[in-house]
């Protein structure tokens, strides 16, 4: 092994100390711009911090890719989970006609919305790829009623800044800021190539945000609430994933 001469270990010494340097100063930044990450704590937190907050500047109104319905893959990974509860069960049983949607939290008007009152909005169908951090991916075509649809009809306060999306199973959740919540691809899916959303893919109704990875996009969805602040839910990690070492933001 080359031996590593005093000049190369001071040289080392001060590039590692410039990196951090930067780390932080990008940290001040970004606690200036209000895109702080509610992980932004502890030994991954600078980072956690540049990431969200370079890709926010750069690719805030990006688009996630579409595809042509030739690619839509004929066998999809489902990464099924059985039916979570009993409480999920009967509602399977009676074909999902009582499931309900609430969305509350900083809106002018509350609402308990039904899988036909979310059809009655306007609908969008994309054909994009989920990706799952464990290495696998496959391309459908998802029909939904675009989530902006329904924090239009609710009526967001100006202060919201984050909304918060609950799965039937209760400890099962995540959030994201309102650059997806708004953002026309993230949509409260309730379609799948065609046909309703199957259970196995997290019918009858799925939050799908495109432009992070799959964890982002919770199966079973009941509840919605919009805040200002992530700190009073769970452990104030923004989701139930950075408590299983997943970081709350995951752009693709």
């Amino acid at each position: 092994m080359k031996p590593i001469s005093r000049r190369r270990l001071i040289a080392g010494g001060v590039a590692a100390t410039a990196g951090a340097v930067g780390l932080s100063v990008a940290a001040r930044l970004a606690q200036r711009y209000g895109l702080v990450p509610p992980d932004h704590c502890g030994v991954y937190g600078p980072g956690e911090t540049l990431t969200y907050a370079s890709q926010r500047l750069l690719t805030r109104h990006s688009l996630a890719r579409e595809f042509p319905r030739s690619m839509i893959s004929t066998s999809p990974f489902a990464n099924a989970t059985p039916p979570p509860n009993d409480l999920f069960k009967r509602h399977q049983k009676s074909g999902f006609l009582d499931w309900k949607l609430a969305v509350g939290g900083m809106v002018a008007n509350p609402a308990s919305l039904s899988l036909s009152d979310l059809k009655t909005l306007p609908v969008r169908s994309q054909i994009t790829e989920i990706a799952c951090e464990e290495g696998w991916s496959y391309i459908a075509e998802w029909i939904g009623t675009p989530l902006s649809e329904v924090l239009k009809a609710v009526g967001l306060s100006p202060q919201s800044r984050y909304v918060a999306y609950f799965s039937i199973d209760k400890d099962w959740w995540d959030s994201i800021d309102m650059a997806d919540a708004l953002h026309p691809q993230t949509l409260l899916t309730w379609g799948m190539n065609d046909g309703d959303l199957p259970v196995s893919f997290g019918g009858p109704l799925r939050l799908r945000v495109p432009r992070q990875l799959g964890y982002k996009s919770v199966k079973y969805i009941t509840r919605l609430a919009v805040t200002d602040s992530l700190k009073n839910l769970g452990s104030g990690l923004g989701s139930s994933e950075p408590d299983f070492g997943y970081s709350w933001y995951a752009g693709i």
